[in-house]
């Protein structure tokens, strides 16, 4: 990379100022690129006990799914931040590799802060993280999937569109929807503009169907979502972790209400170091009790699907020991999370 970068505030790879950032003589040129001009990159994972790794993976978390459900035609399966008590999970969204790349990259240290393991494909709406996980300067966040076994066209494989991280950063203020504590956290606000976004531009679906061991950097605001997983008696193992960047300000733009004053900002772990990052703003400590007055999860009655009991958060915690383990609020989880994931809460 070459010194000298007049948008410090603007991630390397998708600055204005690209190819004099990065030299294309440099091995890392190629990846650069991809992320640059079409939001993503492929990559093999490097780990040279991958397979060995994968497979304590799958094995670990085999029983933790409710493979019944699934199987009768349920929604996806996956489980949150197993990094917190599965040493294979935090091995591979710790990888030093990994993270000297994405930091070369984007021009900051970068860190895990969140995992997710999924054994079937996701087929989540298309959709762009820049709404569940956001900063200030924006963009400093990027996903990394990583296949644990080989992926079929049948099998759920990541669906995403080339170029579309180059779109602005949509919030609620462009679709004149309030965040309303009532109606939950749900990205379905979204989808409509993104269906109508990839229509308006052309934007051009891709699919990722890898084999075991191949792995996937995507931007902040690249739409991308997970396929029909049509074979339901395959699996299809993947680990999706979540990456920050240092010195900024983290926030969940879905949950807040700026104007208002309500900001759902985040205190992220640094999953290598084992502690919480503290918002920062050019250089400042940031925090986000006086900047901002937070959500409060536990005064209101959270919206549960029709016909089931009232939510009950010791029965949150009870059935769901990995939100337990983790210590946060079972409301807040379940309004962010535990929601989509199909969560129970009750005997």
């Amino acid at each position: 990379m070459i010194d000298g970068n007049p948008l410090p505030g603007v991630p390397s790879v998708e600055s204005p100022f690209f190819e004099q950032l990065f030299d294309a003589s440099d091995p890392l040129y190629p990846l650069a690129k991809s992320l640059h001009d079409d939001g993503y990159a492929v990559l093999d994972f490097p780990d040279d006990e991958f397979p060995a790794v994968a497979e304590a993976i799958t094995s670990s978390l085999h029983d933790r799914y409710d493979w019944a459900r699934w199987h009768a035609g349920g929604a996806d399966l996956r489980v949150q931040d197993a990094w917190q008590w599965n040493p294979a999970v935090r091995r591979v969204a710790c990888n030093p590799t990994v993270i000297d790349l994405l930091s070369r990259l984007y021009g900051r240290r970068a860190f895990p802060f969140q995992t997710l393991n999924f054994p079937v494909g996701s087929q989540q709406h298309v959709h762009t993280d820049a709404v569940h996980f956001s900063s200030r300067p924006e963009r400093f966040m990027c996903g990394v999937w990583v296949a644990l076994e080989d992926v079929g066209p049948d099998q759920g494989p990541l669906v995403y569109y080339p170029a579309s991280h180059r779109l602005p950063i949509y919030t609620r203020e462009h679709i004149e929807r309030a965040y309303f504590r009532e109606e939950g956290s749900s990205q379905g606000v979204f989808e409509p503009l993104w269906r109508r976004l990839i229509e308006a531009h052309g934007l051009e679906r891709r699919t990722f169907a890898p084999r075991r061991g191949q792995a996937l950097i995507w931007a902040a605001n690249l739409l991308h979502g997970g396929d029909v997983h049509h074979d339901r008696r395959r699996t299809r193992w993947s680990q999706v972790t979540h990456y920050y960047f240092e010195d900024c300000v983290y926030y969940t733009p879905l949950s807040s209400n700026e104007p208002r004053g309500e900001i759902f900002h985040r205190e992220p772990p640094n999953i290598a170091l084992g502690a919480k990052v503290h918002n920062r703003y050019l250089g400042y400590k940031v925090d986000p009790v006086a900047a901002a007055k937070p959500l409060d999860f536990g005064s209101r009655i959270i919206p549960v699907p029709h016909g089931l009991p009232a939510f009950d958060p010791a029965g949150y915690l009870k059935h769901n020991p990995d939100v337990a383990a983790a210590g946060v609020d079972p409301a807040q989880h379940y309004d962010l999370y535990g929601r989509h994931e199909q969560r129970r809460w009750y005997d």
